[in-house]
């Protein structure tokens, strides 16, 4: 199978106002023979399949090229199924899912051993949440089984907001692709441990730790791991991950522009014909993207430059897409401006490191 060719048979349009009853039932088919089928949540397109099923989630970690220590996230379509996963239900849990569920919040539980333990990398404890976007919730009742999902891309690489980017790493290794159109919210899910006390917060996300101390009191950051250990740790905790083919680089609004400088200047040297040269040559050319109005100005003159909402949520919405619109353009390197310390951009931050790490 080649992922660099997408099979377009496979990328099935589904309206999320009306998700189509009969595609639906085809995709839950195709789920509980053990397929994989992409489909949107209001954060990314997930790769799914029964996660009850042993032997189907060891296709998902084999079609995104998943190491088998990774541990994926459980989707369920209310509380009484998630309860029905864990051996303990905890008072803290009742109070996050009642604010957030359905919602971008992932809480880790303690796991009953009718979850495989590929879904888990061995760990005593599952990831689990109910998704919020009409054909995730639609899919969930349509099949009547929970649904393993991680973010429907080879492993590492950049998420996919839409079905056709699904379409693009994944290929055809991936039975159908339910395509709702742009994701939403843009970003992974927030994560919680539940199994410590006070809870942990093991991954941010759009939902912010002052939002969820509001509900549930202080929380922990996770105890310090080696590199070799945090994989295991939640889904998503990889060094470097979210990361596009463009090689990131973050700087402040003051590097950016020396940045761009040097760029213009070599750009001075350069034949008279390079204006009339093609997108796909602009792998030697950095790309930018920029939130504030010194990161507009300094970028401005760039080959490939995409400005963000200057508010955390919107930017998150848009920052994948804007990834991918680099990579498309073809450049090799984008310059990416820091965005603010304030904690609302926690979630980005971290998604930001480790698209950059090397």
């Amino acid at each position: 199978m080649n992922a660099s060719a997408p099979t377009h048979g496979v990328l099935r349009p589904i309206d999320p106002a009306h998700p189509d009853e009969a595609l639906l039932q085809e995709a839950a088919a195709l789920l509980r023979g053990g397929g994989l089928v992409a489909f949107p949540t209001e954060t990314v397109y997930g790769l799914g399949a029964h996660a009850l099923d042993a032997a189907a989630v060891r296709r998902i970690f084999s079609a995104k090229g998943r190491p088998a220590f990774n541990p994926l996230i459980v989707h369920v379509p209310d509380v009484a199924t998630a309860k029905t996963l864990v051996t303990a239900w905890p008072e803290v849990a009742d109070r996050l899912a009642a604010r957030w569920w359905p919602g971008p919040l992932t809480l880790v539980l303690p796991k009953r051993a009718m979850v495989p333990d590929e879904v888990t990398a061995g760990r005593a404890s599952v990831a689990i949440r109910i998704p919020a976007h009409p054909v995730a919730r639609a899919l969930l009742a349509a099949v009547g089984l929970p649904i393993a999902a991680p973010s429907a891309n080879r492993f590492t690489e950049l998420s996919p907001v839409t079905g056709a980017q699904v379409a693009r790493s994944l290929g055809d290794r991936v039975a159908m692709i339910l395509d709702g159109g742009r994701t939403p919210v843009g970003i992974e899910s927030t994560v919680v441990d539940c199994t410590t006390t006070p809870p942990t917060l093991l991954r941010p996300g759009t939902i912010t730790r002052a939002e969820l101390e509001v509900v549930v009191g202080p929380l922990q950051d996770p105890a310090p791991v080696t590199d070799a250990e945090a994989p295991r740790a939640a889904p998503g905790m990889i060094a470097r991950h979210y990361a596009p083919r463009a090689m990131v680089r973050l700087l402040d609004a003051d590097a950016l522009a020396r940045a761009v400088a040097t760029e213009r200047q070599r750009g001075t040297e350069a034949p008279a014909t390079r204006e009339a040269e093609p997108v796909s040559a602009g792998a030697n050319r950095p790309a930018a993207i920029t939130w504030s109005e010194a990161g507009r100005a300094a970028a401005a003159d760039l080959h490939v430059h995409l400005h963000l909402d200057a508010s955390p949520l919107a930017y998150a919405a848009e920052l994948y897409a804007a990834l991918h619109a680099v990579d498309d353009a073809g450049c090799g390197t984008v310059l990416v401006e820091q965005v603010p310390m304030d904690p609302a951009w926690d979630g980005i931050r971290d998604r930001l490191a480790r698209a950059a790490h090397p």
